[in-house]
């Protein structure tokens, strides 16, 4: 296990996800113990608080319902007030091995990076999504690899790890919208590098998906929109990679 692990923690955003959450944090236990697990459980309708709790985890339960960015947010503000140097995000629908954590931890050790994104795109032994969800990606792949001007595989995975710097840009600006493929272009415009490694995905593991079928064509074209008004806003220099490296070292 990377040196980094013991540095780390993890974040898992959940709504309404009792029913796979259980075998996930079950999965972590077994592959990584002694990781540090934060659940933050998004106004679940649902047991996803108490199984959470069973299990071990420390559960932030918010009052309303705010969206994965937000939760991140909450979990990533709880990761800086504890002084976690590395932040790790697992969805909660079990998509995500937790064997494959040691993975960003080597990566993000050997690279150095911000971020480091968990690509199904780049593994052999992924779950094969519908071919219009796999369309959708892949035309969202191409454009932002474009704006980005570095390539991109897996533009809404979130199996991420982040390092200090983002993990404090990130508990004060993160899109709220499309959190993933915004989040990218947003962070290479103030300065931080990101890097891909291979990462099996599976099928959910309960519940279901948001984007099926047609969904998965429209989402994409939506974030084309949000990602164009993006680049046509100024860069917010107070949290750009040189000024944080500068106030937090």
């Amino acid at each position: 296990m990377s040196n980094l692990f013991s540095h780390s923690v993890l974040l898992i955003p959940a709504f309404n996800e009792e029913e796979a959450l259980g075998p996930l944090l079950a999965e972590v236990r077994t592959h990584c113990p002694g990781l540090k697990i934060v659940v933050i459980n998004d106004a679940s309708q649902d047991a996803t608080s108490a199984v959470a709790r069973k299990a071990g985890a420390v559960v932030l339960d918010l009052p309303v319902n705010l969206g994965v960015a937000g939760a991140m947010q909450a979990g990533f503000r709880w990761a800086i007030h504890h002084e976690y140097t590395y932040a790790i995000r697992c969805d909660s629908d079990g998509q995500h091995p937790p064997a494959s954590i040691s993975d960003l931890c080597a990566h993000m050790e050997a690279t150095g990076v911000d971020l480091v994104i968990g690509s199904r795109a780049l593994s052999e032994n992924s779950f094969d999504n519908s071919f219009l969800r796999r369309l959708g990606i892949g035309y969202l792949s191409r454009f932002l690899s474009l704006i980005c001007r570095h390539r991109v595989t897996d533009p809404t995975s979130g199996f991420q790890m982040v390092n200090h710097l983002l993990m404090y840009y990130f508990a004060h600006e993160y899109p709220s919208d499309y959190p993933e493929p915004e989040s990218l272009a947003l962070l290479r415009r103030q300065g931080y590098r990101f890097s891909e490694v291979a990462v099996p995905f599976r099928a959910r593991q309960g519940g279901t998906s948001s984007l099926h079928g047609f969904s998965s064509l429209y989402f994409a074209f939506k974030v084309t929109f949000a990602l164009l008004i993006d680049r046509a806003r100024g860069v917010d220099l107070r949290y750009s990679r040189k000024e944080l490296e500068e106030k937090l070292s």
